[in-house]
């Protein structure tokens, strides 16, 4: 009798799934060898199964050890290091993100303090608060377009180095690339909206009269 099953990670979900065969063998003895393992599916519940495995083993041989785990448990320590490598590189994701937020919004709110001057000016001629507040945005915008463009291209040369980290995803996941792109330019809008309120209620006069 021949069994045909996929590949199997024995060694990591981070490695590359090898062909396996499974053998049925028995020793003159009659015994197993020691670390012998069995899969068994059961509709039962875990627990009963597990008392009733032990029940069986220790009929045979009340000496013998047994260690029972569900597949979910096996397949949980598996992937309790890639796990906790996730999360690690998400928190520091969010922490540089925040500080990114954090960076726009001082720089252009130096970049309208700057332009205070022009900005009355163009409040004078006629500007309304909803031009300036575009004029403001769309320049943010625009910065922030380049350096997240120059970002996605390091991106493809360092996506690699995450491969190991990664587990039935692609490092070259373009919805990612676009999600994270969408992300920052949102994320640089939102910092940039207070500058541009800011700006757009500045008093012509008294942005005229400074120095």
């Amino acid at each position: 009798m021949v069994g045909v099953a996929g590949s199997v990670k024995n060694n990591g979900l981070a490695e590359r799934g090898d062909p396996e065969y499974y053998e049925v063998r028995k020793h003159s003895s009659g015994n197993v060898g020691p670390g012998a393992a069995a899969v068994i599916r059961s509709g039962m519940d875990p627990g009963a199964m597990a008392r009733s495995v032990r029940a069986e083993v220790a009929g045979l041989d009340p000496a013998l050890p047994v260690n029972i785990g569900s597949m979910q448990e096996v397949v949980g320590k598996l992937a309790a290091r890639p796990r906790f490598n996730a999360l690690l590189l998400s928190f520091f994701a969010c922490i540089g993100v925040l500080l990114a937020a954090i960076g726009l919004y001082g720089v252009i709110s130096f970049l309208v303090a700057q332009r205070t001057q022009e900005i009355g000016v163009r409040v004078a001629l006629g500007a309304t608060p909803g031009a300036i507040i575009r004029m403001v945005l769309g320049n943010a915008g625009r910065w922030t377009a380049a350096g997240a463009l120059l970002g996605v291209v390091g991106s493809l040369f360092t996506a690699r180095l995450l491969r190991a980290m990664l587990f039935q995803i692609s490092d070259n996941n373009a919805w990612a690339r676009v999600g994270a792109l969408a992300g920052l330019l949102g994320i640089a809008l939102l910092a940039a909206w207070v500058p541009a309120r800011r700006a757009a209620r500045v008093d012509p006069i008294q942005a005229l009269r400074q120095d």
